[in-house]
């Protein structure tokens, strides 16, 4: 179906960012679970005298921290979304978020290194009881926050008829657009991680009488955190570097001009601007012109291209 040119392809340049996505409110609800769950560990650390518990307090306040960077891009993006100092909206605040995020995750990995380091060169007794018990508490609180992450609710945009909504897109085909979402969502699997593994450490080193579980434990984390880290960094960075969209985006556009006879492609940029949102530079040369609205009707409405700037040159 073509919708009327002036209903899809519009010109403010806000592309639909100004509506609360999905993610930021989920984003809002775990930070939410997470600092609850800091004041407590750290009252009663404090209270206790637990130096275990008061430490995976101050390491939840380090969390709370970073997701607080993901929400944050939530919000500006919205509120700065009719703003006319950003050529193409503020999409890309999504993946300078998603990026931000994965610097502060490759940092903690950095901290867990230098940690597990120390561990090793100078072992620390261990209250085994205490530190499974706080092991728990977190694998439980993450399990809930991973949960809250993983179930979208999808309320498509009525400012953005150019996409088509995903009605039936799973959570993972979501966080892969959506790099703030898959950014909080690392965060708290891999705390999650961390407290499986820390829980298994624990328990072998209790009933063995082997500290060095623990640390051995830490450089595995280490390495995953560290790997998830830079493939976040690479995906958010390719956008934020306008590299250009993905081949099958190419494919359907040449295929959509190229199959009317005498039209060809002489020039053809894509790049992402946003999630699920691409700007397009397209040159056609054709036996027979049209106008430019005759070529923007062919481009197929599922691919999200919000912004169009297009050249039609007469040729054989």
């Amino acid at each position: 179906m073509n919708l009327p040119l002036e209903t899809r392809w519009h010109e403010d340049h806000s592309f639909g960012q100004e509506q609360k996505r999905s993610g930021e409110i989920r984003t809002f609800i775990v930070i939410i679970v997470t600092v609850l769950t800091m004041a407590v560990e750290i009252t009663c650390g404090v209270l206790f005298g637990s130096l275990a518990v008061l430490a995976d307090g101050l390491h939840m306040a380090a969390h709370a921290a970073a997701l607080s960077v993901t929400a944050f891009a939530y919000v500006y993006a919205r509120r700065h979304a009719h703003d006319s100092q950003f050529n193409f909206g503020t999409g890309k605040a999504n993946a300078l978020g998603g990026f931000a995020s994965a610097i502060i995750l490759l940092g903690f990995s950095l901290l867990m290194a230098w940690e597990s380091i120390e561990r090793l060169i100078h072992p620390l007794p261990i209250a085994f009881n205490e530190s499974i018990g706080v092991a728990v508490a977190g694998l439980v609180v993450n399990l809930i926050c991973i949960f809250i992450l993983d179930h979208p609710h999808h309320h498509p945009s009525p400012h953005a008829p150019h996409t088509t909504p995903h009605h039936h897109e799973d959570s993972s085909s979501e966080r892969q657009h959506d790099h703030n979402l898959q950014a909080a969502y690392l965060h708290v699997v891999t705390d999650a991680l961390t407290s499986i593994l820390a829980i298994v450490a624990l328990v072998v080193g209790k009933y063995t009488n082997t500290p060095f579980w623990d640390t051995l434990v830490g450089f595995l984390g280490v390495i995953l955190v560290t790997r998830w880290s830079f493939s976040l960094i690479a995906s958010t960075s390719s956008i934020l570097m306008d590299r250009q969209a993905a081949p099958h985006i190419f494919a359907a556009i040449r295929a959509a001009i190229e199959t009317n006879d005498g039209n060809r492609i002489k020039d053809l940029h894509v790049w992402c601007i946003g999630p699920r949102l691409y700007a397009v530079e397209l040159v056609i040369v054709a036996s027979d012109s049209q106008c430019p609205e005759h070529y923007k009707r062919l481009l197929p409405m599922e691919l999200g291209i919000a912004h169009l700037v297009l050249e039609v040159h007469q040729g054989t």
